[in-house]
Formats: C-alpha cells, sequence, structure tokens
C-alpha cells in the first residue's frame, strides 16, 4: 500500500521553468513516478524531454514566457488537448535582480515580480478553474525560497516575491482546500545549480554557507525529487498550505 500513495501513473503534471536545474529535477522525479509532463519553458528543454521520455512519458513541449498573461490560457488548453485533464501544477518559473535596496529599479522590481508572484497567481487560478471543472481536485506545488522566511540582501524584489509566494500558498489553501485541491510549497535551501556556480566559486562566500549549513553540503536538484513527488501524490492528501524546507537544516540554525 506504501508504493501506492506515491504513484502517479497517468496523471500530467505542468511544470514551468523545467529545462534546467531544480525543474528539470522535478519535472523527471514526476515523470519517473508515472506522471506526463507538460513542460513551460522560454528555451528548449530539450535534456529534460530525452530524459522524461526516457522514463516512459510524454513531454508536451510549450513556449512561453511568464512576464506577462497572454500564455495562461493556451497553457491549460494545451495541456488539456495533450493529456485530457491537469492534475498538478508545479510554479517553478522564476528570475532574481540584485542591487542595493537604494537604486533598486522600477524595472528590476516588476520583471521579479510580474514572474515570480504575479504569474504563479494567474497560472493557479487558471488551473484550479480546470481542476473545478473536473470535479476531482488536484494539486499545486509553489517553489518558494530560504528568502521566503529571511529578508536576504541587494535582492528586495525576489525577498518580496518569494514572501509573497508563502503566504499566497496559504490563502489558496484556505479557499480550495474545501475543493479537493492541495496547494502546497517547496522552499529549497542552498542548491548546487547554475545559478548559484558564483557563490560556489568564491572560496570565503562558499565556506561561509557551508558552515551554516547542519547537512554539510550544498543541496543538488534531485533532493528536491521526493518532496515533489510527496506533494503531487495521495500521499499528501490532507496537506494544505504548507511550505516545506528542502535546505539540509539551514533554517534550524
Amino acid at each position: 500500500m506504501p508504493a501506492r500513495l506515491f504513484d502517479l501513473t497517468g496523471k500530467s503534471a505542468i511544470v514551468t521553468g523545467c529545462n534546467t536545474g531544480l525543474g528539470a529535477a522535478m519535472a523527471i522525479a514526476l515523470a519517473e513516478a508515472g506522471c506526463g509532463i507538460v513542460g513551460v519553458n522560454r528555451s528548449d528543454p530539450a535534456d529534460t524531454r530525452a530524459r522524461v521520455e526516457g522514463a516512459g512519458q510524454r513531454f508536451v513541449d510549450v513556449r512561453a514566457d511568464l512576464a506577462a498573461l497572454d500564455a495562461v490560457d493556451s497553457i491549460v488548453a494545451a495541456s488539456v488537448e495533450a493529456f485530457g485533464r491537469i492534475d498538478v501544477l508545479v510554479n517553478n518559473a522564476g528570475i532574481i535582480r540584485r542591487n542595493d535596496a537604494l537604486t533598486f529599479s522600477e524595472a528590476d522590481w516588476d520583471a521579479v515580480i510580474d514572474v515570480n508572484l504575479k504569474s504563479v497567481f494567474f497560472l493557479s487560478q487558471a488551473v484550479a478553474r480546470q481542476f473545478v471543472r473536473q470535479g476531482a481536485g488536484g494539486k499545486i506545488i509553489n517553489v518558494a525560497s530560504m528568502l521566503s522566511f529571511q529578508g536576504g540582501i541587494r535582492v528586495a524584489s525576489y525577498t518580496a516575491s518569494k514572501s509573497g509566494v508563502l503566504g499566497l500558498t496559504r490563502l489558496l489553501a484556505n479557499e480550495w482546500a474545501a475543493k479537493g485541491i492541495n496547494v502546497n510549497a517547496i522552499a529549497p535551501g542552498y542548491m548546487a545549480t547554475n545559478n548559484t556556480a558564483a557563490l560556489r566559486d568564491d572560496r570565503e562566500r562558499n565556506d561561509e554557507i557551508l558552515a551554516r549549513i547542519p547537512a554539510g553540503r550544498w543541496g543538488a536538484p534531485d533532493d528536491l525529487a521526493g518532496p515533489v513527488v510527496f506533494l503531487a501524490s495521495p500521499a499528501s492528501d490532507y496537506v494544505h498550505g504548507h511550505t516545506l524546507a528542502v535546505d539540509g537544516g539551514w533554517l534550524a540554525r
């Protein structure tokens, strides 16, 4: 019985920003659990497609820029056309801009908020409407951050957006749990991806980060495989509005 709780055979999932890194790892994990994947990206997700198909699942390639909302309805339509329904949404796509708060620009503020927060709400809204039409609930998994809990420095709009993701996850859970829709989030810690290469190459900064992580290592994208499958599966049917830190103990320190 426990294995069946994590079985996603016959399900379909939309995963945004899955061409590399954390999004790719989550899409592949869902596929290995039995899920067909609709990958929403700005660039070619060739490697992710190959690995999803290597797991025996269908991969539907949807190109969209989530900085604008024009693509939301077409993403839902493409998913329903391909699989007949939607079962899971993973809101992973995100961007970051760095500058001192005294000189942070409106353009950098708007760019990050539009992708990291505004698109999360409106894509979730569109998918939840589809869940309601289907009449069988569904799973929404947002990607938060350590900066959902902490302030950080020089990333004003990113911190605001990821704090907003945590709050929005709770709000949507409050409104949609009774409809059978689970809304939860994953907050990755410091992960070894292309986005953190500069930090890892800076010996002093790398050592400072590692000294704060009880697990003593950077996270790997595959560390999100279990959490995303859990939150997408029947095993989490009574989990609502929770943000799961996958951080090697960073927040506990």
